[in-house]
């Protein structure tokens, strides 16, 4: 969800210290963008004040970059030394394997009944939760203030309206009308946003999959999607000077924070990257096919625990802490991201203070959103294929319908295998 910056900490310790005492190993992912901020230094501070009220109990962390934790942990999985606890970007394939305990043989019933419901059924694997929300974000659009004004654009709530405004747009120079970030980093969530936007008549698209969970990625709404992204954007030349197959998000929020883009959809990351670079932005909810309401991309990261040390009343009272709300909401203004909690959401919402104001317009899409189809095992298949694949369906002389119906036929084969 939040690309990290490299930063790897390892707190090393001896293990137990006696016969009555329990270490739990905790890995998780860096949300900082530099030393000075580093996820590490949030996890010291919370341990710090947890043993210290729970003598028997050491918890020791390893902090490592997004580029590195999901395959850390796999290798200590693999060989048979599981962390007590992982905090990173997927959960069901260890679900599905049986080395996860359920929330409910963790949590308090007050902290399960905290998490938001949908990102508490987003961590379902076969009805039953495993994977505990810990962060969570949503996408906006955002637009050039100073752009929008000189030429006397409003922000738009339809495509028709954001095709016409990155018209003008690119009349007046703009290097990047609308930026399309479809290349390999993360493109399976630009291409969810655009699917959730694509209903007609106000109904909201179909997204990767159906109600009951059946991918349909060559739905017939999703295929008028991208030929619409094609004919209307892309190939008028709207979308800037690098092929949406190659723009990766990375390079459009940078793009943005220098002044060269006119849209974006992004997530909150991007505000402070903005304000850094001293540029005018403002959000509005991300435009829809007909201009009317439907529903957000949500996306969450998660918390899990591995049963193989035993230690499931010592992880679930450590996680307890965790989840209060002081702690969720210190870890949410630190990293601009959204409270997985409603206790700490309904005190963002009402709070006007920075840096609370700021997150509003994606705190208000959390409710209705729609998360990635996480509690399917064939999903990080799925996911790498779109990454690798959906930019060709732009590309001159792509084929919308082609390129979806492969990455179909892929998600079904991956279905099929996982289930077997």
């Amino acid at each position: 969800m939040v690309s990290a910056m490299g930063m790897t900490a390892l707190l090393g310790g001896c293990g137990s210290t006696g016969s009555s005492d329990v270490t739990l190993r905790l890995v998780a992912a860096d949300y900082g963008d530099s030393p000075a901020n580093s996820s590490k230094k949030y996890w010291d501070s919370l341990v710090k004040a947890y043993e210290a009220t729970h003598s028997g109990v050491k918890v020791e962390v390893s902090v490592y970059s997004w580029n590195d934790v999901d395959r850390k942990v796999k290798e200590m999985v693999d060989a048979g030394h599981a962390p007590d606890l992982a905090q990173i970007g997927a959960y069901a394939d260890y679900a599905a394997a049986g080395k996860l305990y359920a929330a409910s043989d963790l949590l308090s019933i007050r902290t399960q009944a905290d998490f938001l419901s949908q990102l508490a059924d987003a961590g379902q694997w076969n009805h039953v939760q495993y994977g505990i929300p810990f962060a969570a974000s949503t996408r906006v659009l955002f637009y050039n203030k100073t752009m929008f004004e000189s030429a006397g654009l409003t922000p738009p709530s339809s495509w028709d309206q954001l095709a016409a405004d990155a018209k003008v747009l690119k009349d007046k120079g703009v290097k990047y009308p609308f930026a399309l970030p479809l290349g390999p980093e993360e493109a399976q969530a630009e291409t969810m946003q655009w699917m959730l936007s694509g209903g007609d008549g106000g109904s909201g698209g179909t997204g990767y999959t159906d109600d009951i969970g059946t991918y349909t990625i060559d739905s017939q709404q999703n295929v008028s999607t991208f030929t619409w992204l094609k004919d209307d954007l892309v190939d008028k030349g709207l979308t800037g000077p690098v092929a949406p197959g190659k723009l990766n998000r990375a390079q459009a929020f940078a793009a943005f924070a220098d002044g060269q883009v006119g849209m974006v959809n992004g997530h909150p990351t991007l505000i402070q990257q903005a304000e850094q670079k001293g540029v005018r932005f403002g959000m509005v909810p991300t435009p829809s096919r007909s201009g009317r309401a439907r529903s957000s991309m949500g996306v969450s990261d998660w918390m899990m625990a591995f049963k193989q040390n035993g230690h499931a009343e010592q992880t679930g009272d450590f996680l307890n802490y965790v989840y209060s709300r002081k702690n969720v909401l210190d870890f949410s203004r630190t990293y601009g991201l959204l409270p997985v909690t409603s206790s700490a959401s309904n005190v963002m919402s009402a709070s006007d203070a920075a840096p609370d104001k700021a997150l509003h317009p994606f705190l208000d899409q959390l409710a209705t959103s729609e998360m990635y189809p996480v509690g399917k095992t064939s999903w990080a298949a799925v996911s790498a294929a779109v990454k690798q694949n959906i930019g060709q369906a732009l590309a001159p002389g792509g084929s919308p319908a082609g390129v979806l119906t492969r990455l179909q036929a892929t998600a079904t084969a991956a279905d099929s295998a996982s289930a077997n």
